[in-house]
C-alpha cells in the first residue's frame, strides 16, 4: 500500500488530459472520484467545468476547454427526472457529448468515450448513438475502474483496478482535510477539485515507480 513518506516523487513530464463530463451530485461522488483517480492513474490530468471561470459566455468556456483535451469520458448514467418543480431532466451532459463528438469528426484528434450504469438504457434515452457501445460501470466504483481499463487499453501506462484503489483511498482520506482546510461544503467545488488533483496525482506517480 502507499505510504505518505512515499508521495514526494518526481512527476512525469508530460500528461495527456481528460475532459470529465459528470455528474455534480452528492449521489454520485464515490463516482466522481473514482474518474478523477483513475485519469490520474493513466496518467492524464482530469479537467471539469468547474474549473471555468471569467466573463466569457459558458459554453464557449467548456467548448474551448473540450477542445483543448485530447479525450473526454460523458457519463450519462444520471438520467431521472430532478425533485424542483417543473420537474425536468438535464441534458447539459448530452449536449456537451454532442460538442465532443462533432469536434471528433471535424478533427480527428480527439476521443470521446459514453460511459452508463444500466445495459441498453442509452439506446432508448439518447438513439442518435445507436451503433454506439457505451461502457457500463453499474454504478460502482469498481466498475469505473474497470471501464476505464477498457477504454484506455491502448494507453502506454496499464495501471491495474488495485492500484486505483490505491489512489483512490489515498483521496478519500485526504478528503475531511481538504475540506476543512477550503472551507467547502461539497466535492463539486474548484478549489476542492484542484486539491483532490495534487494528491491523486501524486499518489499516481508514486504507484507507477
Amino acid at each position: 500500500m502507499l505510504q505518505e513518506g512515499s508521495w514526494h516523487v518526481r512527476k512525469p513530464k508530460a500528461r495527456t488530459e481528460v475532459f470529465l463530463n459528470l455528474p455534480y451530485d452528492p449521489k454520485y461522488k464515490k463516482i466522481f472520484l473514482a474518474y478523477i483517480c483513475a485519469a490520474h492513474a493513466f496518467g492524464m490530468t482530469p479537467r471539469v467545468a468547474l474549473e471555468i471561470a471569467g466573463n466569457r459566455r459558458r459554453l464557449d468556456r467548456i467548448f474551448d476547454l473540450l477542445r483543448s483535451c485530447r479525450y473526454s469520458i460523458h457519463d450519462l448514467s444520471k438520467v431521472q427526472l430532478d425533485r424542483k418543480k417543473p420537474c425536468t431532466p438535464r441534458f447539459n451532459m448530452p449536449f456537451e457529448l454532442g460538442l465532443a463528438i462533432a469536434w471528433e469528426r471535424m478533427k480527428g484528434t480527439h476521443t470521446s468515450f459514453v460511459m452508463e450504469a444500466v445495459h441498453y438504457r442509452l439506446s432508448k434515452s439518447l438513439s442518435d448513438l445507436n451503433g454506439t457501445d457505451p461502457c457500463i460501470h453499474k454504478g460502482t466504483v469498481e466498475g469505473v475502474f474497470r471501464e476505464m481499463c477498457n477504454a484506455f487499453a491502448r494507453r502506454k501506462r496499464q495501471p491495474t483496478s488495485e492500484q486505483m484503489w490505491e489512489i483512490y483511498w489515498v483521496v478519500r482520506g485526504r478528503l475531511p482535510g481538504i475540506l476543512r482546510q477550503t472551507g467547502a461544503r461539497s466535492l463539486f467545488e474548484p478549489s476542492v477539485f484542484r486539491q483532490i488533483n495534487v494528491v491523486a496525482s501524486t499518489a499516481a506517480v508514486a504507484i507507477a515507480k
